[in-house]
């Protein structure tokens, strides 16, 4: 799959225009974004997909009749009779395409003039004509891109958030449509968050949606305090020699309000607290990825030659960030000489290092590489 220039994915536009003008701002419908795509799955590696346990998929059958009929949503894994249905219109979402197909982590990374921290996963819908999602909205950035075929898309800025009641999906009751476009293959649309859109197969088609995270602060302080929960201590002993004697038994009197409150106050964080958070947080695998060592691990000898000859590249269910907390990996944070830094930093950024980066390693680069590797989070490039 060839991917075209910056430039050409944004419309004209380079990355600093786009996010000054656009991002977080205002939709942008890019024709041509990625010229002559038709995707990085066919119809049938996509439907093997959703039959897969191991992958997260959704079926969603709209209503005979408009928004008033029955909404169907069944998770995966998909059957293939279900995917031959022909009465009703329908769509299969398939999640993390990124984690199975090459090719779908190559074009999700395409977007990492967004930060990666940022980046969620890429997104298959396949429709049948009329298939679709029914309109809603989203609480994150997400860019369209077509694959095959032809979907209409609506969008609208509006401020009624209301919800059909009932419904297995988040969708909108009283959508109204303010631009309406037909996207083609290799069309793009970019859309910030909150705006209402909906998206209508014209003949089969499918859509790739790549999406980014935004965690709400209410999930942000829930894990945060799961996390400082397991590194905190707090010392001491409630006691109360000088108690007095109360009228009523069943009070919880004040000094006891204020002896715990002073307990409690021992809960404390700094920023270094803040920054191994979100490194931790923003690594961590979802809950359904796994790694598979390799099955019949190279030496340590034959993996520092295929290093020198091919280079390494993280898999892709693997996430490599740094900030000044410094280096996470999956969820885990990682103590590394700092002759290794810049290297570490370059591989985060780009998710390989080339065979010429071996040529003269720094010391224990090799070493590090080969546990990650007997661990499953990456391996020596594909020759």
């Amino acid at each position: 799959m060839n991917l075209p220039t910056l430039e050409t994915l944004l419309g004209g536009l380079s990355a600093r225009e786009f996010l000054a003008e656009y991002w977080q701002k205002k939709p942008l419908l890019i024709r041509q974004a990625v010229p002559g795509f038709t995707g990085v799955v066919s119809k049938d590696e996509l439907f093997d997909l959703a039959c897969d346990p191991d992958v997260e998929s959704r079926y969603i059958r709209l209503p005979a009749e408009g928004l008033e009929g029955e909404w169907t949503l069944e998770h995966g894994p998909q059957s293939r009779g279900r995917l031959r249905g022909k009465k009703q219109p329908w769509t299969v979402l398939v999640q993390g395409l990124n984690l199975w197909v090459p090719d779908g982590d190559r074009l999700l990374h395409r977007f990492d003039f967004i930060p990666q921290a940022r980046l969620d996963d890429l997104m298959v819908s396949y429709a049948v004509d009329g298939g679709g999602v029914g309109p809603h909205f989203d609480n994150y950035d997400v860019f369209l891109l077509q694959g095959i075929g032809k979907r209409r898309w609506q969008i609208s800025d509006q401020t009624d958030r209301s919800l059909v009641e009932g419904a297995p999906l988040r969708i909108l009751k009283n959508f109204q449509p303010a631009e309406d476009w037909v996207l083609e293959p290799g069309d793009m649309l970019y859309l910030p968050p909150h705006w209402a859109h909906n998206g209508v197969a014209i003949g089969e088609c499918t859509t790739y949606s790549i999406g980014f995270r935004s965690p709400t602060a209410q999930e942000l302080g829930t894990v945060f305090l799961g996390w400082l929960q397991e590194r905190i201590c707090l010392e001491g002993l409630y006691a109360d020699p000088d108690l007095a004697l109360q009228q009523n038994s069943a009070e919880i009197g004040s000094r006891m309000i204020d002896q715990i409150e002073r307990m409690l106050a021992g809960i404390r964080w700094s920023r270094a607290d803040v920054e191994a958070f979100v490194g931790a947080y923003l690594t961590e695998p979802k809950s359904h990825v796994f790694f598979d060592p390799p099955e019949e691990p190279l030496s340590r000898k034959r993996f520092s030659t295929a290093l020198r000859e091919r280079g390494f590249a993280l898999d892709p269910r693997s996430l490599l960030l740094f900030s000044a907390a410094g280096f996470h990996l999956n969820g885990e944070p990682l103590e590394i000489d700092a002759a290794l830094r810049d290297t570490l930093a370059a591989l985060a950024h780009r998710r390989a290092l080339p065979a010429n980066a071996f040529a003269d390693a720094p010391d224990g680069l090799t070493e590090l590489l080969y546990d990650w590797y007997e661990n499953g989070f990456g391996a020596p490039a594909a020759a």
